[in-house]
């Protein structure tokens, strides 16, 4: 019987770009999501296809301003008192970016540093390897592995 183990689940998914050894390095996690997505975060403010930012208030307040259009920007759907509330819509323009390898989406970040990135990057790689670990299964039963059966005599002490 071949069985299906975590091992070999992790084996498969680090082949995707998405097991143990990526999830535990931060800066290759980010990049086999922007990869898997084909987005392309940069520091070109007028060359991107969405951007976020700070801006000021005219009484000193720091909001984020999130946006496709930058000529038309609506305070009450693309301006954010929190940061926190960024995480969110970086996740929801990732996934639905729709960037290609011809044509890489861009999404402008001021500080791509900032804490709400990183939630937002750890939320997609945990949602991917989530998701490429149902499709491994699939796969390795496809294959005719199998689970291991648990005789329940063995958990009785």
């Amino acid at each position: 019987m071949k069985e299906i183990t975590d091992e070999l689940i992790n084996e498969r998914l680090e082949k995707l770009g998405f097991g143990e050894k990526q999830a535990n390095s931060e800066s290759i996690a980010k990049q086999n999501v922007l990869d898997h997505y084909n987005v392309v975060i940069h520091s070109n403010f007028n060359d991107s296809d969405f951007h976020i930012y700070r801006e000021s208030t005219c009484d000193g307040y720091e909001v984020f301003v999130a946006t496709h259009d930058m000529n038309s920007i609506s305070i009450s759907e693309n301006v954010y008192y929190y940061d926190s509330d960024l995480t969110d819509v970086l996740v929801e323009n990732i996934k639905y970016s729709n960037g290609s390898e011809d044509y890489k989406y861009t999404i402008y970040i001021e500080d791509e540093y900032d804490s709400f990135v990183e939630e937002a990057f750890n939320t997609l790689f945990e949602y991917l390897s989530e998701r490429f670990e149902e499709e491994v299964i699939e796969q390795l039963l496809a294959e005719g592995y199998e689970y291991k059966k648990q005789n329940p005599l063995q958990n009785e002490e």
